[in-house]
C-alpha cells in the first residue's frame, strides 16, 4: 500500500503537470493562430491532435487552484499570501492596468481599450506571467518538499494516525464504542503534540490533555476560536469515551468523535 508520503508526491508531481498544461493552453488562448503556428512548427502533423488535448483554462483552473493552495499552504505557508496575491483583484483597485490586472480578471474575459480606436490598455496576457509566478511557487513546494530541509515526519506520522484511526473506525463497527473513542482520543493527542512542537508552543505539564493543548495553541494563536471551540467538544466525547463509566457513549458520539479526529490531523497542522 503506498504511503502518504509517496501520495503526497504523486500528487504534486500531478499538479505540476496540469499547471504546465494549464500554461500551454493560456499561451494558446492569448497568442490564438500565432500560438497554433509555433505548434505546427515544432511538432507538424502531430500539432493538431496536440492542441486538442489541452484543457480549456477557465473550466480546469479553478480545480487546480484549489488543490495547489492547498498544497502551499502545507508545505510552503510563507508564499501562500504571495500564491493567492497572484490570483485576486487588488483592493482597492482605482483602474485595471497590466500592473493591477490579476487571474480573476482573466477568467472573467476582462479587456481595457481607450479611445474611438478602441487602442488596447491591458488584455488577457497580462495574466499569463501571474499564472506562471503561481506555477513557480508550487514547483517550489516540490523542491522543498524533496529538500533535506524539511522535516517528513509529519508525513510519515500521518501514516500511523491513518493507521490507528482505521482501527478506531473497525472497534466502532464491531459496536466497541468506547475502546474506538479512546484510540481516537489518544491520535488527538499525539497530533496535537505535534502541532504544538511544530510552533514550538510550550506546555507546561508533563502529560498533557487534549484540553490543555487546546488551550496552549489558542493562546499562541496557532487556532482560531472555531477550532478551539471544536477541540472543546473533541475532548468531551473523548472524556465520554474513556473517562465517565457511568454514561455510555452513544454511536452517534462515537462516529462525530473519529470524524473530528480525521478532520483534525488533516487540517490543523
Amino acid at each position: 500500500m503506498a504511503s502518504n508520503l509517496d501520495r503526497y508526491k504523486n500528487d504534486l508531481d500531478d499538479l505540476i503537470a496540469t499547471g504546465d498544461n494549464l500554461d500551454m493552453s493560456m499561451q494558446a488562448e492569448c497568442a490564438g493562430e500565432e500560438f497554433r503556428k509555433a505548434a505546427k512548427d515544432k511538432l507538424g502533423d502531430k500539432a493538431e491532435a496536440f492542441l486538442k488535448t489541452l484543457p480549456v483554462f477557465g473550466t480546469a483552473y479553478e480545480s487546480w487552484y484549489s488543490e495547489a493552495k492547498a498544497a502551499v499552504r502545507q508545505l510552503l505557508p510563507d508564499r501562500l499570501d504571495d500564491f493567492v496575491r497572484h490570483y485576486e483583484k487588488p483592493k482597492p483597485r482605482k483602474d485595471i492596468t497590466s500592473d493591477t490586472y490579476r487571474i480573476e480578471d482573466y477568467l472573467q474575459g476582462i479587456s481595457v481599450t481607450k479611445g474611438y480606436y478602441k487602442e488596447k490598455v491591458v488584455g488577457p496576457d497580462a495574466a499569463l506571467p501571474h499564472f506562471r509566478q503561481q506555477l513557480a511557487i508550487l514547483k517550489a513546494v516540490k523542491n522543498r518538499f524533496e529538500s533535506s530541509l524539511f522535516d517528513i515526519r509529519q508525513l510519515e506520522q500521518a501514516d500511523l494516525f491513518d493507521s490507528e484511526l482505521e482501527a478506531a473506525s473497525l472497534l466502532a463497527k464491531n459496536r466497541f464504542g468506547r475502546a474506538a473513542g479512546a484510540l481516537a482520543g489518544v491520535v488527538l493527542e499525539k497530533h496535537l503534540a505535534e502541532v504544538a512542537s511544530s510552533h514550538s508552543v510550550k506546555i507546561a505539564k508533563k502529560n498533557p490533555t487534549i484540553s490543555d493543548f487546546d488551550e496552549a495553541l489558542k493562546d499562541a494563536n496557532v487556532l482560531d476560536v472555531a477550532q478551539w471551540r471544536f477541540l472543546q467538544h473533541l475532548g468531551d466525547l473523548r472524556n465520554i469515551c474513556a473517562h465517565n463509566k457511568q454514561v455510555e457513549p452513544t454511536g452517534e458520539q462515537v462516529l462525530d468523535l473519529l470524524g473530528g479526529v480525521t478532520k483534525v490531523t488533516k487540517t490543523i497542522f
